[in-house]
């Protein structure tokens, strides 16, 4: 078989240097970049820590001397969600997002054989969220990143609809990924909310769709969620069984069965585990998977693609999984990359 074309389509970026956004904004609660040694930096919320970060986090060089040694032909970037900021004033959001992307868009024009960009958006305004999509569009982003929910709407809130049809419109993939987790305020020790919290926020998004009948609104949605899905793959059977025996409750916006969505959209490969990943797979199909490491964290896959890699199954079906499929959800035509 020729060589693989492997593809991550879970990466984060950040620029080097933004606005001092509290002075921007004239008021807090935004994340600030201080770097203190030579590549290195704390992200500060506002004076309080939050995460530290590498030069892999904003360096393009760093990044592609990391793919290269990974094997890694193309990254899909996105921003950190704490960058989100949906509890903002919206023309702030608008304004931030309008940084972020311009900085992803900057980056893939510069390596567009090496990265591929996804927006973020003020979601909380569905009209200007609308307005930086299709701008998102225009300057060369594939799609847009979105949380797991939006303040006090969940993924099923027709006041998104009008992204939804755009995204539909513009052929625009969407990535979900986890973020303002349910209960954090509960269990603050031992990182339970990333690692309790963020599965159940990724189930949480899934069931709003499904249940809200999102996919049967917007039929051609290419939707992928974060983190193999969250603990859906491993619930499915206990939400099938509560839209059986009290339609009452759950079928109310949508009278079809939850496991005939498991091939309507893709997850990404971010299990962690064998045994998970083959679970995942046989439970969704070959089709669903796309490989992706959260990159650069240290809650991901740090040699992305190594748990596809070492399953045994077929070099076509390690093709999908380790870019083919992901390449089908941007809507991208694999030759286009491929030298």
């Amino acid at each position: 078989m020729d060589k693989v074309f492997k593809v991550d389509s879970h990466t984060h970026i950040l620029p080097e240097k933004w606005p001092d956004l509290r002075q921007r904004y004239g008021y807090g609660g935004f994340v600030r970049l201080e770097h203190y040694r030579p590549g290195g930096a704390r992200m500060m919320l506002d004076n309080k820590f939050f995460r530290e970060v590498q030069d892999n986090s904003w360096d393009p060089k760093r990044r592609i001397e990391e793919c290269d040694r990974h094997h890694v032909d193309v990254q899909v970037l996105c921003t950190v969600p704490i960058m989100f900021s949906y509890w903002a004033k919206p023309k702030h959001t608008h304004d931030l997002s309008q940084i972020l992307n311009d900085h992803i868009a900057q980056v893939v024009h510069d390596y567009p054989d090496r990265f591929i960009g996804l927006g973020t958006l003020p979601m909380q305004a569905p009209k200007l969220a609308v307005k930086e999509l299709e701008r998102c569009m225009d300057i060369g982003m594939r799609g847009i990143q979105i949380g797991s929910h939006i303040n006090d709407w969940n993924l099923n809130s027709p006041k998104l609809f009008p992204v939804y049809q755009a995204a539909e419109a513009v052929g625009a993939a969407i990535l979900v990924h986890p973020w303002e987790m349910m209960g954090q305020e509960q269990m603050s020790r031992y990182w339970l909310p990333w690692l309790v919290g963020m599965p159940a926020e990724t189930t949480r998004a899934i069931c709003s769709m499904i249940f809200g009948g999102v996919f049967e609104k917007f039929p051609n949605l290419r939707v992928a969620f974060a983190h193999g899905g969250g603990s859906l793959p491993a619930t499915i059977g206990r939400i099938e069984h509560g839209f059986k025996v009290r339609p009452d409750l759950c079928a109310v916006d949508n009278p079809i069965n939850p496991r005939q969505y498991l091939n309507k959209f893709y997850v990404d490969s971010l299990v962690f585990d064998r045994h998970n990943l083959k679970f995942l797979i046989d439970l969704m199909g070959i089709d669903q998977i796309v490989m992706g490491s959260d990159y650069p964290f240290p809650l991901g896959e740090s040699e992305p693609g190594t748990l596809v890699e070492s399953l045994d199954i077929s070099p076509q079906d390690k093709q999908k999984l380790l870019g083919g499929n992901t390449m089908e959800w941007l809507g991208i035509k694999t030759k286009t990359f491929v030298k």
